[in-house]
């Protein structure tokens, strides 16, 4: 389960100009959920890009710490400019003991040394970097572990092989779905055409060394 992380934050004024607001730093937000009024509130722009440029932010709680009380709550939302692409505006849910969410956890790898194929030159082929869930918000997983102990080329990792929570569901609930596969090394094929092309200019060099000969026996005989 993913630990919150805390952040403070100050209430917006209504009538304030959001760009003004970014033009010192900081991201205007909202907290909404749990049948309370909506709370509108700025928070640092570094601070909260910090958390944005890691991995799986929209599976990461956080307790937003306003003006001195706090909120437990998950990103739902992040608006970014469509040509600068810097963060225009934020939204949070607020989250409670009996809330379900449904978010998008990353996919991790584990135990790469362990893994025959990768030891033959396999690569893996990833399928889904992220996994949508439906979850309790206490029991949302940091990550989804990836076990490659004993994977060999060619093999597929689908979500049954993934162990979760009992009360942790993939959304896609129809089918066993594909999250990586283990697929041959590439460097053969290279390796191959290398070869094809070394026998083909030893070829054309042969063949011109034989009509040079050619040619200078039918001098000697003129």
């Amino acid at each position: 389960m993913n630990e919150a992380i805390e952040l403070l934050a100050e209430i917006r004024k209504d009538k304030i100009n959001t760009k003004l607001l970014r033009d010192n730093g900081r991201i205007p937000a909202i907290v909404y959920g749990e049948k309370k009024e909506p709370l509108s509130i700025s928070i640092d722009t570094k601070i909260i890009k910090k958390q944005i440029e890691s991995s799986g932010f929209f599976s990461k709680q956080f307790i937003l710490n306003i003006n001195g009380e706090k909120h437990k709550v998950l990103p739902k939302d992040l608006q970014l400019h469509p040509v600068k692409e810097t963060i225009v505006h934020l939204d949070f849910l607020r989250i409670g003991e009996n809330t379900k969410v449904t978010v998008s956890v990353p996919v991790i790898f584990i135990n790469e040394n362990l893994c025959p194929g990768l030891k033959q030159g396999g690569v893996i082929n990833i399928v889904r970097h992220e996994v949508e869930i439906r979850s309790p918000a206490d029991k949302i997983p940091k990550n989804l572990e990836i076990n490659l102990d004993g994977i060999e080329i060619g093999d597929s990792i689908h979500i049954s092989a993934v162990e979760l929570n009992s009360e942790v569901k993939p959304v896609i609930s129809d089918r066993d779905f594909t999250i990586a596969t283990l697929a041959p090394p590439t460097v053969i094929k290279e390796v191959e055409e290398k070869t094809e092309e070394e026998t083909s200019e030893a070829e054309t060099s042969e063949a011109e060394k034989t009509e040079e000969k050619k040619e200078s026996n039918d001098e000697k005989k003129e």
